[in-house]
């Protein structure tokens, strides 16, 4: 078998998995970019620029994949008060963004405190990830969380 770049194999699964859900789309969701060249796109509708353009986007798609920016709770509360938010939040751009948490392939999640993380997990594995759930990274950075009260922030990436 002959040695194939990383790149060649992401932009043949991307190409494959696009094929694969396009025909589950309904008109009025976000669609996957099944044909022509992939680009970087923003799945949900353009929102009105007032001031100076954004730091990031909370969400980009790139063909049929997409990219959820890390959602953090700045309030006072428990871990699993700020997990349900943070969880609530994301699974509201999966589905604004045409996704659900079925089709979540990589969770990665940061904890202020690891020793939050069997109170993060109780909230966590009441969600419905589907039959088979994603791939999940969890880490403490040593740094701590940005932003005041921050127990928890959750990055994700999913499909159309």
């Amino acid at each position: 078998m002959e040695k194939q770049s990383r790149r060649f194999l992401l932009k043949s699964a991307v190409k494959t998995a696009a094929v694969v859900t396009a025909g589950a789309m309904t008109a009025e969701k976000a669609v996957a970019q099944s044909t022509g060249k992939l680009e970087k796109r923003s799945p949900l509708p353009a929102a009105p620029q007032a001031g100076a353009k954004p730091l990031f986007s909370s969400v980009v798609a790139y063909g049929n994949l997409l990219f959820l920016a890390g959602v953090g709770a700045h309030f006072k509360g428990t871990i699993q008060d700020q997990t349900k938010s943070v969880l609530d939040e994301l699974e509201k751009t999966l589905a604004d963004s045409g996704s659900s948490l079925q089709n979540v392939l990589k969770v990665s999640v940061f904890l202020n405190d690891i020793k939050d993380f069997d109170g993060m997990n109780s909230v966590y594995s009441q969600r419905n990830w589907g039959s088979l759930p994603p791939a999940r990274t969890t880490v403490s950075p040593a740094g701590g969380l940005p932003g005041e009260n921050a127990l928890v922030e959750i990055d994700m990436i999913a499909y159309i």
